[in-house]
């Protein structure tokens, strides 16, 4: 496809325009991703960054982005269509109020393209403007294995078989994208039809140049702050650690609240920017916030 950056570097460039910064090791495994029109699975904790490589990849690339948002008893029916049953309903009413006797065309109409309901791995499979589309089947292992073996086989042929209508097979086979957690293990039977990549989270540098990518508005200063204080809560023993996701929307926070740098007073009044458990916010209440506020100053030197 004459649009796929023809190297690392310049799928790295693609990804930073669209202010997703990101290593040599993501940007590899996207470009044979790409090129070699192999699915992507991508884990790690939430907030590192999986759903929005999807997104910067749609964008970067001019495609339209379709997500499945994965759900405990997804389900294939729901994953691919559904059949518009009110409208089902009209057209049989009218059908009856209008004399129409001939139910073999009555219910070949009825289960036809204009009474269907296309889910997201069908609209993935039919031709899109502007090239194939990046599907994003996000937080997979919050499904089980049945709906797994069915994603394995569309994904294989990427085909999928409607029993009143037929299968629909794509022209050109979407960019796909799998996101995982980790609450469970993903059977390997898919995992193997993938290119796999661990999403960790970033080190001091690299979140300091996704935070001037997303919130350029930030001081030097507040930017080292608020990245420091969040790695420092990392290393910390919290239910739920927080993600880049997490430091993005609180340097936004302390912006609109025109905080030029970091106190106990208003890490205490925005915590719920952070953290989302009670219990881990309660654990940063009082002097333990103040505590990683000095180590992290005293680490980071005169500003």
């Amino acid at each position: 496809m004459a649009d796929i950056p023809g190297s690392i570097d310049a799928v790295q460039q693609m990804l930073s325009k669209q202010d997703y910064v990101c290593g040599r090791g993501l940007a590899t495994v996207v470009f044979l991703s790409l090129k070699l029109g192999r699915p992507l699975f991508l884990e790690g904790e939430a907030g590192t960054g999986k759903t929005e490589i999807a997104k910067a990849i749609a964008r970067g690339l001019g495609r339209r982005l379709i997500r499945l948002q994965c759900y405990e008893g997804l389900d294939a029916s729901s994953a691919v269509y559904e059949w518009n049953f009110a409208e089902q309903m009209i057209a049989i009413r009218t059908a009856e109020a209008a004399g129409g006797t001939d139910r073999a065309a009555l219910k070949t109409e009825l289960f036809s393209e204009e009474f269907l309901i296309a889910r997201p791995l069908l609209e993935a499979m039919r031709p899109q403007p502007g090239g194939a589309p990046v599907l994003l089947i996000d937080e997979l292992d919050r499904t089980d294995e049945p709906f797994e073996a069915f994603l394995l086989e569309a994904l294989s042929d990427f085909a999928v078989t409607i029993p009143e209508i037929g299968t629909v097979s794509a022209p050109q086979a979407p960019i796909v994208v799998l996101t995982s957690n980790r609450t469970r293990e993903v059977h390997d039977a898919l995992k193997r039809r993938c290119l796999y990549h661990w999403v960790d989270y970033p080190d001091f540098d690299r979140e300091i140049e996704i935070l001037e990518a997303r919130a350029p508005e930030a001081s030097g200063r507040l930017t080292r702050e608020v990245v420091a204080f969040v790695q420092k809560l990392r290393g910390e023993d919290l239910f739920k650690k927080p993600g880049v996701a997490e430091t993005i929307d609180w340097a936004k926070c302390l912006l609109a609240l025109d905080v030029i740098e970091i106190s106990p007073q208003v890490i205490a009044d925005t915590l719920g920017a952070i953290l989302k458990y009670q219990d881990d916010i309660q654990k940063l209440q009082g002097s333990e916030a103040a505590r990683l506020l000095n180590e992290l100053r005293a680490e980071l030197g005169p500003a």
